[in-house]
């Protein structure tokens, strides 16, 4: 069975997150939300989120993919995260998936993993890094990397996910329990 990761940062777009965790498992997807600290996670609009576990349990564990919810200051609160920095850039190492959306991007930017790279996120996440492609597509796809740009696009970068990690049967599957 495919694993993820979701971490989850104080601040964190609770759209993005919930949005992703909850396509996942309707795939059929391990999913494991993971909290920075052992504290509940109020999200952005004061969502109360409870992660399954805490970041430093599991890093003990092994994924497929890794995917970082946006919002502020969430997105700012894995950036300063030196276990995320080092952990996107172990799973690039290993050629496994690394996805971000709305603002989460610029961490992946910033842990020098977009340099040469296309990319989409909430319009300005990027500007600072030069080095990066920015599109302006709702998801952008180079390689192992998949970004996308917000709250409004979750629902299909989550379906987008599904398709990379279960393939297009299974995406057809899950989006038509969801009458799109």
């Amino acid at each position: 069975m495919k694993s993820v990761l979701v971490p989850l940062a104080q601040g964190c777009e609770e759209i993005e997150a919930v949005t992703v965790i909850d396509i996942l498992r309707r795939a059929g997807i391990r999913v494991v939300s993971a909290g920075l600290d052992d504290l509940p996670v109020l999200a952005s609009r004061s969502v109360l989120l409870l992660p399954d576990t805490t970041l430093d349990t599991a890093l003990n564990d092994s994924f497929d993919m890794i995917v970082l919810p946006g919002g502020q200051p969430g997105t700012d609160n894995l950036k300063a995260d030196k276990r995320i920095i080092s952990l996107l850039q172990q799973m690039a190492r290993q050629g496994k998936y690394v996805a971000a959306i709305c603002a989460a991007p610029s961490v992946l930017a910033a842990a020098g993993l977009l340099d040469g790279k296309q990319a989409t996120s909430f319009p300005g996440a990027l500007d600072t890094f030069r080095n990066v492609k920015q599109q302006p597509a709702a998801i952008v796809e180079d390689g192992k990397f998949i970004t996308s740009r917000g709250p409004g696009t979750a629902m299909d970068f989550a379906l987008t996910l599904v398709e990379r990690l279960a393939g297009k049967t299974k995406r057809q599957e899950v989006e038509a329990g969801l009458q799109r």
